[in-house]
């Protein structure tokens, strides 16, 4: 595949509901402009986007994937996206990449939940948006009513464009076209026509600023439109050179632009990784500014390194043509770069420019790995590192208190990937378990007890006396001394603290860490011979272990922070559902984009599955926030269960 000049370059991404055809729709593009000869079938496991071993036996998309596709002279690089939600990090990958999306509408399901998502995503990253009504030849489709329905849902800016246009369809667009040039303006008022060059300028203006966002009708199967829908994206999808300034930021942290021009300085932006079996490490990168060529050194501004670029190629699908020079606009793999991830930015070595790293949402559902072979975790947390290298959207953590390695993702769905790429590529299997929480114990009530440590057995003996005072603290643990008369000798009360603090480990009553304690050492007393460090030291746990248990211990749990957003339709559901939760409801606030924020806190062991069953309730229109905010008291009947699953683990 020969290089392309910026000009000459469409780069658009392919978002919707899972099962919208995006997949489908590029194998109809290749198959109209030659490449193919027939298409393929996601389901047969035979598409050019769908190429990856686990995307073929699941049978939808899991990466995201370019395809350019060559057409009157000019390169459209499609970004083939995932459409379950599990995989929304794919998408916000490919969309720093490109210049405009396309909303994929099955024309048999109209507007689906998906397609709102994917509006939602464009308008975030201020987007130039087309829609594309696609399986018009599906029985009993109303294609008509489905353009207006998405005419009603996504506002005014939506209008319909068919190729060519006719006189009476631009008669329609004019006012709204004008609205996106000055000069135009002026003569729309004056009364004045626009001459082709004019309109069609005003078009791809009104585009790239969002005013318009036009639906385009196309079928795949038939290949009906789809020469058509290319011709409409040479036309009207803005270039990269439009892009006047990229924004950035120098060594120094001051922000600096770049143009997307091959005159500039080179940069580089590397929008995702890919972990190939055969290669290495993959890395796509987007051109902003400059010309990349094979064996140049760049700088990677994260890093703090120099980076050569070795093999440069253009991937579609898995297939790779080699790339000379590569000119700014244009996305290109490049392979083995040494310490380059996803989010960095490849730049001159003397002309330095970061730019905004990809910005993933929180993980919200956690799972626990445990290997199912003894001996793995090495292993596992080598398979996570690497997949984490591909798949920056997930998140790892080791919980030092419950020693449970937890995944962080978006949903079952990718978490379940994941464990399935780790068995693949790295011969690793694991079970996913639910977190273990981490209790607290504390204690509400005073006691006042004597630890006496004594053992005489041939030699030296021990002796330790301690006579403590335990009462609820604000603090984690509290220690003072009040001894008098030399009841117990200054060198023996460091001893003394650091017995009680060894024994906050480990409460009495399900072995959880004890918190909120006040000690207080007045009396004691020790044997000129026999008594040491190590004697008073036991004598002070023997102590705690006596007096935590008279001072009426309680076990504590973890209340989280929780923000629901969601439509006005699921607020009943939501909050009944919270209540089930033991969580109680905070507060409402209306969303300027609508819906509503609920504000509520909750226990973490009510909320483990919270994504799954939010997801569940509002048709994955809901999303959630969610953090620590501090520990309460656990109801005593449920304390009572989980103080009895503890002990039943202690004697296994």
């Amino acid at each position: 595949m020969k290089g392309y000049t910026g000009d000459m370059i469409r780069n658009v991404a392919l978002v919707g509901h899972g099962g919208a055809g995006k997949t489908t729709l590029i194998e109809a593009a290749l198959l109209s402009t030659g490449v193919i000869n027939r298409i393929g079938k996601v389901e047969d496991g035979s598409t050019v986007s769908d190429y990856d071993k686990m995307e073929i036996e699941k049978g939808y998309s899991i990466n995201a994937t370019i395809v350019p596709v060559e057409y009157n002279k000019v390169k459209i690089n499609f970004v083939d996206t995932p459409g379950y939600f599990d995989f929304i990090g794919e998408v916000d990958s490919a969309l720093r990449a490109v210049e405009a999306a396309v909303i994929l509408v099955d024309a048999s399901s109209g507007i689906q939940v998906g397609t709102e998502k994917a509006w939602n995503s464009c308008k975030e990253f201020n987007m130039p948006t087309f829609f594309l009504v696609t399986k018009t030849d599906k029985e009993n489709v109303d294609v008509e009513k489905v353009i207006e329905a998405i005419k009603t849902k996504f506002g005014s800016s939506v209008v319909t464009i068919k190729e060519p246009l006719t006189d009476e369809e631009k008669d329609a667009l004019m006012e709204v076209v004008a609205e996106s040039d000055e000069e135009l303006l002026e003569k729309y008022f004056a009364g004045d026509s626009f001459t082709d060059e004019e309109f069609n300028r005003g078009l791809v203006g009104g585009i790239a600023h969002r005013m318009i966002a036009p639906v385009m009708v196309a079928c795949a199967m038939d290949g009906s439109g789809i020469k058509e829908f290319l011709t409409e994206l040479v036309k009207y999808v803005p270039a990269p050179t439009m892009n006047k300034e990229y924004q950035g930021f120098d060594a120094n942290d001051e922000p600096i632009t770049r143009n997307c021009d091959p005159k500039e300085p080179v940069s580089a932006f590397v929008f995702k990784t890919i972990a190939d079996p055969f290669v290495g490490k993959i890395s796509l990168l987007k051109v902003i500014s400059g010309t990349l060529a094979q064996g140049v050194e760049l700088y990677n501004m994260r890093a703090e390194k120099p980076e050569k670029l070795g093999a440069l190629f253009f991937l579609r699908g898995k297939t790779q043509s080699e790339a000379g020079t590569v000119s700014a606009g244009d996305i290109v793999a490049a392979a083995k770069l040494q310490f380059t991830q996803t989010g960095d930015t490849l730049c001159d070595k003397a002309k330095h420019i970061r730019f905004p790293k990809i910005e993933f949402p929180e993980p919200s559902l956690y799972m626990a790995v445990v290997p199912k072979a003894k001996g793995d975790e090495d292993k596992i947390n080598n398979g996570l590192h690497k997949l984490m290298e591909e798949d920056p959207s997930f998140a790892m953590t080791r919980n030092a208190e419950t020693h449970q390695t937890l995944l962080g993702g978006q949903g079952e769905i990718q978490i379940g990937i994941i464990t399935s790429k780790l068995k693949e590529k790295y011969g690793v299997e694991v079970e996913l378990v639910d977190q273990k929480i981490p209790y607290r114990e504390t204690i509400k009530g005073s006691s006042d007890v004597q630890g006496k440590h004594k053992k005489q057995s041939g030699g030296a003996g021990q002796y330790g006396d301690v006579h403590i005072r335990f009462s609820p603290s604000t603090e984690v643990f509290e220690f003072k001394e009040e001894l008098f008369g030399g009841s117990v000798p200054k060198n023996y009360v460091p001893a003394v603290e650091k017995g009680l603090r060894e024994c906050m480990d480990k409460g009495p009553l399900a072995g959880c860490p004890v918190v909120n304690v006040k000690a207080v050492l007045y009396d004691g007393s020790y044997h000129d011979v026999d008594s040491n460090e190590m004697a008073f030291k036991i004598a002070a746990a023997l102590a705690f272990k006596k007096g935590i248990v008279e001072a009426k211990p309680i076990l504590l749990e973890p209340v989280m922070h929780i923000e629901v957003q969601v439509p006005d339709e699921y607020m009943g559901d939501i909050m009944g559902d919270m209540n089930k939760r033991r969580g109680k409801i905070l507060g409402m606030e209306p969303q300027a984009g609508g819906g509503q924020k609920v504000i509520a806190e909750a226990p973490q062991a009510e909320m483990f599955k919270y994504a799954i069953n939010l997801r569940s309730m509002t048709q994955a229109r809901g999303s959630f926030k969610m953090n620590f905010a501090r520990y309460e008291e656990v109801p005593m009947h449920l304390a009572e269960k989980i103080i009895a699953e503890a002990h039943k683990h202690d004697e296994e």
